[in-house]
């Protein structure tokens, strides 16, 4: 049984012979890869420069969705047709994808040579897919406000930053679920010792809660907050502008916000999805995208400039700075957490 538009085209093409009196010519579409990625100063480069330029060397088109949330978007489209065919998100949301099976568990070499010459870090058992950057989690703070550079975790609890110092809602935010990990370690036995972490959490009290990083920066930036955890990148941005904030890296160590690619096992394009992979690993792409939004490029190989190479996480010893959390362990307890935290943020 043929269906309406197979017969629609079939008629088409039987117009064409009739037409031209010779058989048609058949002439293969352009292959469109299906990808998301962020909005804002990223957003712009890749569509200004990154993505025009793996266009015409692998003869595509690209069609780049950046209205988050995706992980919905790619949950109620097909498997086997899937929505995207390169995912870009965070490590908590491709734990979750991958739980779903909507994207493959790891990027190795074979499928992406660039891999070969990643830090451990960006492949390590904590990442589902491949980090192609990296940002730091730490304290940002005002200069202006006779504060002493933090440097421990436990320094925003200080009780002078009592209704000045910034966090998240943990329940839709990964710095603060990070953080709340966090928590866990300096105050308990570990990442993952929830009964610390929560204590810990009710003497941050009063805190001023954002949604996302975007918020906590223009918190920083207006004075808002005194201090608040975020990401180096959402600090470093404001180099040179004459901005009274700094980044500082807490002495137990950095959490790590990872930017992961992946690929959902359903997509007809995975040569080229792999193919981009690659190109977003590239030591010159990788260059270009870590100065223009201050990211920590994975591939060893990048030399940065060096004003960016002197914050960044360039080598084996700042990446050892590192911390990761175990996101799956996280998510499967996640409901739980959401109850509790906004019972003690609330009270």
């Amino acid at each position: 049984m043929i269906s309406r538009r197979k017969a629609l085209r079939a008629g088409a093409g039987l117009a064409a012979v009739g037409a031209l009196g010779a058989p048609a010519i058949a002439h293969a579409e352009t292959a469109t890869l299906k990808i998301t990625t962020w909005g804002g100063k990223w957003g712009d480069i890749m569509k200004a420069t990154v993505l025009p330029a793996f266009e015409k060397e692998f003869k595509c088109t690209v069609s780049a969705d950046q209205a988050f949330p995706f992980m919905p978007k790619l949950q109620t489209s097909s498997k086997t047709d899937p929505l995207y065919d390169v995912f870009h998100t965070n490590s908590n949301e491709q734990w979750s994808a991958l739980t779903e099976g909507l994207v493959m568990p790891k990027i190795t070499a074979k499928e992406v040579p660039n891999v070969a010459d990643v830090y451990p870090y960006a492949v390590s058992d904590k990442i589902v897919g491949v980090t192609i950057f990296t940002s730091a989690i730490g304290l940002g703070y005002r200069t202006d406000k006779g504060l002493t550079k933090p440097t421990s975790w436990k320094d925003l609890a200080d009780p002078k930053l009592a209704g000045a110092r910034g966090g998240y809602l943990i329940p839709v935010n990964s710095l603060g679920q990070a953080h709340l990990m966090m928590l866990g370690k300096i105050y308990g036995k570990g990442l993952t010792d929830l009964d610390a972490a929560y204590k810990a959490l009710e003497q941050l009290k009063p805190i001023k809660l954002v949604d996302f990083t975007g918020q906590m920066e223009k918190m920083l930036l207006s004075g808002e907050v005194s201090e608040g955890v975020i990401h180096d990148s959402g600090v470093y941005r404001y180099d040179g502008q004459n901005q009274a904030v700094d980044f500082a890296s807490p002495s137990e160590g950095v959490l790590s916000l990872e930017q992961v690619l992946n690929v959902t096992p359903g997509s007809k394009l995975r040569e080229l999805a792999f193919g981009y992979i690659d190109y977003m690993l590239r030591p010159d792409v990788q260059k270009m995208l870590a100065e223009a939004v201050w990211y920590s490029p994975a591939n060893k190989k990048v030399k940065l400039d060096a004003k960016y190479d002197a914050k960044l996480l360039t080598t084996e010893a700042k990446v050892a700075t590192l911390i990761q959390p175990d996101w799956k362990w996280y998510n499967e307890r996640k409901d739980d957490i959401d109850a509790r935290v906004t019972k003690i943020l609330k009270s």
